[in-house]
């Protein structure tokens, strides 16, 4: 696999752990786990794995008679995985995944998790990658940011953003597809779509959505921005949707809605 990177690498991985390991947590992952069904001796393919908690997971049921490939774009998670014992890990561009002599067309899956919604670049170049990985009949299954998810925060901060003389569009760092352009982006790679589906989910935060912000949105969207300003804008958009998303004790909670997905490749 590849060890550049592309870009400038913004994730930090003590961060994404604080303020996000629900992405991770076995609540929300136990469904795109079963989906995936994986084997002892099985070889996979983890594309955006992040700090690596389910790649361990993985390994443990590949055995070491199987492989499992951990890929990321950012350095900083791919040492904490590293970290948390994952053998194989490195950092790639999944939107460019460059897969190693020898290694093309021999995976039995690829798995995805909370990950393909940053790969907005080339969705498309994400699924070519896949494809050269797998196997005739290998399958890929995955979860991530759909149509409607974090619904309300991302108008909100889009609203500010415009506020602040910004234009938005082009700094949203989501792609968050329909099931029918999803589908349809598969189908024309070469995939053969076994389920595809839109799936809602209240989502508890461990803290205020000031600190989502600052992992998710600082880093991104308003990376260019001052930091004081920024600081600002973050501030206002919590102001904004405090009255859908705070509920009377102070807990914040969003709207997720997770685009989860089995296809496989044709024998």
């Amino acid at each position: 696999m590849s060890s550049s990177a592309a870009r400038d690498d913004k994730w930090t991985a003590a961060d994404y752990n604080q303020h996000a390991s629900f992405v991770y947590s076995a609540k929300f992952t136990s469904v795109v786990l079963d989906m995936l069904a994986a084997k002892p001796g099985e070889r996979i393919i983890d594309i955006g794995c992040g700090s690596g908690e389910l790649t361990v997971d993985l390994e443990k049921v590949v055995g070491k008679e199987g492989l499992v490939v951990g890929i990321d774009f950012s350095a900083n998670m791919i040492e904490k995985a590293k970290a948390n014992g994952c053998a194989h890990v490195y950092v790639s561009d999944g939107c460019d995944l460059q897969i190693e002599k020898g290694l093309e067309n021999t995976f039995d899956a690829a798995f995805s998790n909370a990950a393909l919604h940053w790969m907005k670049r080339d969705p498309a170049g994400v699924l070519r990658g896949v494809k050269r990985a797998l196997k005739p009949g290998g399958r890929f299954v995955a979860e991530f940011g759909g149509h409607l998810n974090v619904v309300g925060m991302r108008g909100a901060l889009h609203e500010v953003c415009r506020k602040h003389g910004m234009d938005p569009v082009p700094l949203d760092p989501w792609y968050f597809p329909s099931v029918e352009e999803y589908k349809e982006l598969l189908e024309s790679n070469g995939f053969v779509v076994d389920h595809c589906s839109l799936n809602p989910r209240i989502t508890p935060l461990p803290g205020k959505l000031y600190d989502w912000l600052i992992t998710f949105a600082r880093t991104s969207i308003l990376d260019k921005v001052p930091d004081e300003e920024a600081a600002q804008m973050m501030q206002e958009v919590e102001d904004m949707c405090a009255i859908d998303m705070r509920d009377s004790y102070g807990n914040w909670s969003l709207m997720y809605v997770r685009l989860r997905f089995s296809a496989t490749v044709p024998m």
